[in-house]
C-alpha cells in the first residue's frame, strides 16, 4: 500500500540521506523508546510522532523500498521499479508503475493526491495485519547494599500491556470477516483527480478484500493496559545501573506476536562502612600504636563474617593490607569474586594520666627516632 510522505524520512531520522542501515537503526531505536506510547500514557502528540518514526523506519530499512523513496520521494508496495512500457496519448502525461496506472497532464501534486486518497476508514480494520512483537518495559527499583551483594528476590507491581480478553488478542470481534464495502471486496479501487486516473491497493482492507469489525474493549488493538505483580529475582553482585532481563514480561505482542521483555534497573543504597569500588569492597579499620609497632593478629568485618588480618610490625597509619576473595560475587561470573581491602589507621592513646605521660616518654628516650629529619631537605627549605 502506498505511504504519504508527510515529512522526509531521513529528517524524521535525524540521519544523513547516505546513512548506513545500522545508523538507522540506531537512530529509530533511539527515537522509538523515546516516543513510544507505553512511556508516554495519554501524550498523543507522542503517538502520532512514534507512527512517523515506524513508517520512516519500516521504508529506509528495506533496500528496494528506500531505492524508491529516494528515486520518487514516496514508496507504494505496487510499484516493480520499471518505467511504462507504452506512451500516452499527444499530450500527456503517462507513468505505469505496475498497481499504478497514471494518465493525464493534471496540474496536481503527487503529496495532494496521496493526502487525499489514502485515508483509513473507522470501525473495521484490514483481515490480515501481520504480528508484531511487544515492546520492552523498563523499572527502576531501589535496593539495600546487602541485597545488591547477596543476591535477592522482589516483589513488583507493574503496568503493561495485555492481550485483550474480549478479542483474545486479535483485535476484532464479531465472527467472520466482512466484504470490504470499499472496494467491493476486490482489494484494489480506483482514485481519479482530473484525467489522472489510479488504480492502488485499497486501504481499508490492506487489499485483502476482507475486514474485520474492530473490538471496543480494545480499539483494535488487541491489548489493553493491565497492572500485574510479579517476583523478580535480582542476582548477587549487581550494582547501580544493572538492567537485570526478565524475558516474556514486556508488552504483549500484537495480532499474535511474542511479548517484549522487562528490564530492571538497580539503584543499590550505600553502605555506612563497606564501600564498593567495581566488584571490590574497600573498609577502613583502627589499630593501637602497640599492634602498629609489635604486630598483631586482629579480626576485621567482612560479607561473610568475620576474618583474621595479620599486622605487621613496623605498619604504618594508611597502610593497605589484601583479603582475597572477599569481595562481591561477580554477577557476570558465577563463583567468583572480587577482593577486600583494608586500611588500617593507627589510634594514639591519649594520655590520661602521670604514669601514661612517663611510659611516653620513656619510649620516646628508648627509640629516639625523629620522623621529619628529613622532611626541611626534601622540602628544599
Amino acid at each position: 500500500m502506498p505511504t504519504a510522505t508527510k515529512r522526509d524520512y531521513y529528517d524524521l531520522l535525524g540521519v544523513p540521506r547516505r546513512a548506513t542501515l545500522k545508523e538507522i537503526r540506531q537512530a529509530y531505536r533511539k527515537l522509538a523508546r523515546k516516543y513510544h506510547p507505553d512511556l508516554n500514557p495519554g501524550d498523543k502528540s507522542a503517538e502520532e510522532k512514534f507512527k512517523q518514526v515506524q513508517e520512516a523506519y519500516d521504508v529506509l530499512s528495506d533496500s528496494k523500498k528506500r531505492q524508491m523513496y529516494d528515486q520518487f520521494g514516496f514508496y507504494a508496495e505496487n510499484y516493480p521499479g520499471g518505467p511504462p512500457p507504452g506512451a500516452g496519448a499527444p499530450g500527456e502525461v503517462h507513468f505505469d508503475f505496475g498497481g499504478f496506472d497514471f494518465g493525464g497532464t493534471g496540474g496536481t501534486s503527487f503529496r495532494d493526491l496521496f493526502s487525499q486518497l489514502f485515508r483509513g476508514g473507522m470501525g473495521v480494520q484490514p483481515e490480515d495485519m501481520g504480528p508484531a512483537p511487544g515492546s520492552d518495559l523498563e523499572y527502576q527499583i531501589e535496593i539495600g547494599f546487602w541485597e545488591a551483594v547477596r543476591g535477592t528476590v522482589k516483589k513488583l507491581s507493574i503496568t503493561r500491556l495485555d492481550h485483550c480478553m474480549d478479542c483474545r488478542g486479535t483485535g476484532s470481534v464479531g465472527g467472520a470477516p466482512q466484504v470490504c464495502t470499499a472496494c467491493g471486496g476486490t482489494g484494489h479501487v480506483t482514485q481519479t483527480s482530473g484525467r489522472m486516473r489510479f488504480n492502488i491497493t485499497c486501504t481499508r482492507c490492506g487489499g485483502s478484500g476482507r475486514l474485520r469489525t474492530i473490538c471496543r474493549a480494545c480499539g483494535g488493538e488487541g491489548r489493553v493496559r493491565r497492572p500485574e505483580t510479579i517476583d523478580v529475582r535480582i542476582p548477587a553482585g549487581v550494582q547501580t545501573g544493572s538492567r537485570v532481563r526478565v524475558p516474556g514480561h514486556g508488552s504483549a505482542g500484537s495480532q499474535g506476536g511474542p511479548p517484549g521483555d522487562l528490564y530492571i534497573i538497580t539503584e543499590v543504597q550505600p553502605h555506612p562502612f563497606f564501600e564498593r569500588r567495581g566488584d571490590d569492597l574497600y573498609t577502613v579499620v583502627p589499630i593501637s600504636v602497640t599492634e602498629a609497632t609489635l604486630g598483631a593478629k586482629i579480626e576485621v568485618p567482612t560479607m561473610d563474617g568475620r576474618a583474621v588480618l595479620r599486622i605487621p610490625p613496623g605498619t604504618n597509619s594508611g597502610q593497605k593490607f589484601r583479603l582475597r576473595e572477599k569481595g562481591v560475587p561477580l554477577a557476570r561470573k558465577p563463583g567468583s569474586r572480587g577482593d577486600q581491602y583494608v586500611e588500617v589507621q593507627v589510634v594514639v592513646p591519649k594520655p590520661v594520666d602521670e604514669r601514661v605521660r612517663n611510659l611516653l616518654r620513656e619510649l620516646g628516650k628508648l627509640a629516639p627516632d625523629d620522623p621529619r629529619k628529613d622532611l626541611f631537605a626534601r622540602a628544599g627549605v
